[in-house]
């Protein structure tokens, strides 16, 4: 389901009960479409997610940690200047679109009251946020500035005048007096028909809503059912449904949808849930940048490098070939004339069946010998060095392939230490600007605790592994990972775990690599004593001996219980 106009009048229904006449205390952009405020209401904090982003664009509650950049954007700049320590007045919603009004008052600098208002327009690619005057109805800043180019309708600028977008002429389902909703039903007995219908007609209702309407409306054939239908939504009873493996979260459970249904105390809860995994890894792709770029080029090269390699290495293996034609020549050279393309000669080392050589025909007999016993050697070189070269390039696309494991497991405050590490291998040019800052502070590996309360720890990239297993797991610690798979260092911070406490960090050490969504993951996990890292190594990697292997189905259910 989508933010829809319904699910925009529950959502500030709940913000209402929740933020009335709180006050700003911090205001941080953590990505390019999101604004995190936190309001300051009945002695909690509440931090309040603003998302204009095209595909996940809401407004709610959140308790899903981010991470702040070191330098606030200039819209963040703006809202601070204008909005740190305001009160709110009100929090309303625009017809039933989705459109929601965050109404301010903040004294400025000279004592005087400006009435400021936040609009969040969700609207999917033409999201926005909008900071206005709202005596004057004046653009201070927007989140994406929107010129005539782009909008011939508006302008979403500083200084311009706010208009509103375009009303689409439909009914207030919340507030309806024309009593559009006494249809006959007899004469829509399909429910997808009646949909479609109220759709027409009434606004900020998706298709999703439209039919659970439809299908209410024919249950309950009373002149109130319309409105008790909508009522629902002030009193809301927050659900995600999920069937076949794509859940639909509603206000309210709907008896159209059919699958397994998972109840919240809020709507933020509920949005949080289901947000969690797609918006986070758009954040990450986001934040990535040029890191998937590098990574991705640098794999397709070493690939390319292998493929070739074993190209040369097959041809290589012809080697023997050469010298036995060689020494065949040597032997019946006296059987060689000047000018010759081929000959055929005995092979004394196959029971002298017959051979062909071919030959040169601007050299001696005894050069073309010659000529085949340089080949020999170039060969014999050439397997040598190759073989070198593929161990390294298989060492390279086993780390690159890491990498990418690592960035798409990752969270976004983690991918500033896989930067950092691809800097320091030289994949990527140090930012000479990021080199003045402050140097960055080290995550830390993400804490889990089994059904029994052992803590576990899983390290999210190569420089959390390496410290984790290396310096901070103790001796007699279980260290455990995929076997022969990417993916993260899991320590079980205890000498003699269980086998309950064993399977459940096996399924986080699944979960948590290329394997996540495989079934009979190995895993394997031995004493931190007997892991090592090799001289030279490549952040992340390891040895060790003496393992042990359980089989796991990574299991999301479980980690989120463990992550609790």
């Amino acid at each position: 389901m989508s933010f829809d106009g319904s699910f925009t009048h529950a959502m500030v229904h709940e913000l209402n009960s929740l933020l009335q006449s709180g006050r700003i205390t911090k205001i941080h952009q953590p990505y390019d479409n999101e604004v995190i405020i936190t309001f300051r209401a009945n002695r909690k904090n509440f931090p309040v997610l603003l998302s204009a982003h095209p595909n996940y664009a809401r407004v709610q509650v959140t308790k899903i940690p981010y991470a702040n950049p070191a330098v606030p954007t200039n819209f963040t700049m703006m809202l601070r200047k204008y909005l740190d320590g305001a009160i709110l007045n009100s929090i309303k919603q625009v017809e039933n679109d989705r459109i929601i009004n965050f109404s301010f008052s903040k004294r400025n600098e000279l004592g005087d009251i400006d009435e400021l208002l936040l609009a969040v327009e969700i609207m999917g690619r033409r999201s926005n946020i909008i900071l206005l005057n709202n005596t004057t109805k004046v653009i201070i800043d927007t989140i994406k500035h929107i010129n005539a180019d782009q909008n011939r309708y508006r302008l979403l600028l500083p200084g311009a005048t706010y208009i509103t977008p375009p009303s689409q002429n439909k009914q207030n389902p919340f507030t309806d007096s024309s009593e559009a909703y006494k249809i006959d039903l007899e004469k829509y007995p399909n429910q997808e028909v009646l949909a479609d219908e109220l759709r027409k007609n009434y606004q900020g209702i998706n298709k999703e809503t439209s039919l659970e309407l439809a299908n209410y409306l024919h249950l309950h054939p009373s002149d109130s059912a319309f409105t008790d239908f909508f009522d629902k939504f002030e009193h809301p009873e927050p659900v995600m449904t999920t069937q076949k493996k794509k859940p639909t979260y509603t206000a309210f459970p709907y008896a159209t949808l059919e699958g397994q249904v998972q109840h919240f105390d809020s709507l933020s809860a509920l949005l949080d849930a289901f947000y969690v995994a797609n918006a986070q890894r758009d954040r990450v792709i986001q934040k990535a940048g040029n890191l998937v770029r590098v990574v991705k080029n640098d794999l397709k090269k070493n690939r390319n490098k292998l493929k070739k390699l074993n190209q040369t290495l097959q041809s290589s293996e012809k080697a023997d070939s050469y010298k036995i034609k060689g020494e065949i020549l040597t032997t019946y050279l006296n059987r060689v004339k000047r000018g010759m393309t081929e000959i055929t000669l005995p092979n004394y080392y196959e029971d002298n069946h017959d051979i062909k050589i071919l030959l040169s025909n601007q050299i001696s007999p005894s050069q073309n010998a010659q000529k085949y016993f340089k080949k020999y050697q170039k060969s014999k070189n050439a397997v040598h060095y190759v073989s070198e070269q593929l161990e390294k390039t298989h060492q390279e696309i086993d780390y690159l392939d890491n990498i990418m494991t690592q960035i798409e497991l990752a969270n976004p405050q983690d991918l500033d230490e896989i930067r950092e590490e691809l800097e320091k291998e030289g994949y990527l040019k140090p930012n000479q600007k990021k080199k003045k800052q402050k140097r960055l502070q080290h995550s830390k590996p993400e804490t889990f605790h089994a059904t029994d309360g052992t803590q576990i720890s899983v390290g999210k990239n190569d420089t959390q592994n390496d410290r984790l297993t290396l310096k901070t797991a103790k001796k007699s610690d279980i260290w455990l990972h995929t076997q022969k798979i990417s993916g993260s260092h899991v320590i079980i911070h205890s000498s003699d775990p269980s086998e309950q406490t064993i399977s459940e960090a096996a399924n986080l050490a699944a979960y948590f690599s290329k394997a996540q969504l495989s079934s009979h993951v190995p895993v394997d996990y031995v004493s931190v004593k007997k892991v090592h890292k090799p001289n030279g190594a490549k952040p992340g990697l390891v040895i060790y001996e003496g393992q042990s292997t359980i089989l796991v189905d990574p299991d999301e259910k479980l980690v989120n219980q463990l992550r609790k």
